[in-house]
């Protein structure tokens, strides 16, 4: 019962992500929200690591070139993405194309790492693809339009999500998650720094006068909960359950995020948005076959 808990807990937290992102880039901007998301989930794994630092279980040298990597493409980059997007969509749009991540992690990785794909994997990719233009409404008529550069935004935070998935996987197996994800979000709180200081150097000077409780709880909830504790939970779920069971929030997430997105922010449910949602969760669904079916032949062969 504890791992359906953090299960439920987990897909609440993350869809009610993208509310607290559409709350917060009205005040802090898109890099803005970047750098308080990462720093605020950095400030919640800082006592973990200097406890694991107390009791010498840091490793002794760190690969900072492959963490940095991670920390641009899981951290300051799709969020910078994703909040981007979310200027000119809904909260409940986004969380929708966020769930084509598995669908994404298995075209980059034919693409980049050459990861081998079998049939029902490609229909999975065509079927996620054909979601999405259920999304767009099939009318390219008016591609350069804002709704079609927020989809497009959406599917590159994707992309870098599915890029360090493979990344991480062959790079840093074995490495460990606090520390990983710790280190992240400050690489992240850097780039989201970085693209204040570039596009909105005046946040700084106006960010106070504009500060008020809802944007305190907005970067409590998207940063010490969303980004920090969040994680651990997923890592709890991975350690006593496993990564498939884990996984199941790709599903419940956009599920979650229309719910909160109705209910605080008055966004509508439309038809479109559910048609498409069910057609990218089939495309999930068949993109993460392979597993399922390999470990069904092992079964067999077993018995």
């Amino acid at each position: 019962m504890r791992l359906y808990g953090a299960l439920l807990s987990l897909s609440l937290i993350w869809g009610l992500s993208f509310v607290f992102i559409e709350t917060l880039i009205g005040t802090a901007g898109v890099w803005g929200t970047v750098f308080l998301r990462c720093l605020a989930g950095a400030v919640i794994l800082l006592p973990l690591v200097l406890n694991k630092w107390r009791k010498h279980q840091l490793p002794r040298s760190f690969p900072w070139g492959k963490l940095i990597i991670i920390g641009v493409f899981n951290a300051g980059l799709p969020w910078g993405l994703i909040a981007l997007s979310q200027t000119v969509l809904t909260s409940n749009t986004a969380a929708v194309l966020n769930a084509t991540t598995p669908i994404m992690t298995g075209l980059i990785g034919f693409l980049a790492f050459s990861a081998l794909l079998n049939r029902w994997q490609w229909i999975g990719i065509v079927v996620g693809f054909i979601g999405i233009l259920v999304l767009t409404g099939f009318e390219f008529g008016n591609i350069q339009s804002g709704h079609f550069i927020g989809i497009g935004t959406m599917i590159l935070a994707t992309s870098c999500y599915g890029f360090v998935s493979h990344f991480t996987r062959r790079h840093l197996r074995g490495f460990d998650v606090v520390l990983l994800t710790a280190v992240a979000l400050l690489v992240g709180a850097v780039v989201g720094l970085t693209g204040i200081l570039w596009t909105q150097p005046a946040l700084f000077n106006t960010i106070g006068q504009n500060m008020n409780v809802t944007f305190i709880i907005s970067v409590i909830g998207l940063g010490c909960v969303g980004s920090g504790i969040a994680h651990l939970l997923f890592y709890y779920m991975i350690d006593r359950g496993s990564a498939e069971f884990a996984s199941m929030v790709t599903y419940l997430v956009p599920v979650t995020a229309l719910f909160w997105g109705h209910l605080l922010l008055g966004e509508p449910v439309t038809s479109q948005l559910l048609i498409g949602l069910g057609v990218i969760f089939a495309g999930v669904y068949l993109s993460t076959r392979k597993k399922r079916v390999t470990r069904s032949l092992e079964g067999k062969k077993a018995s």
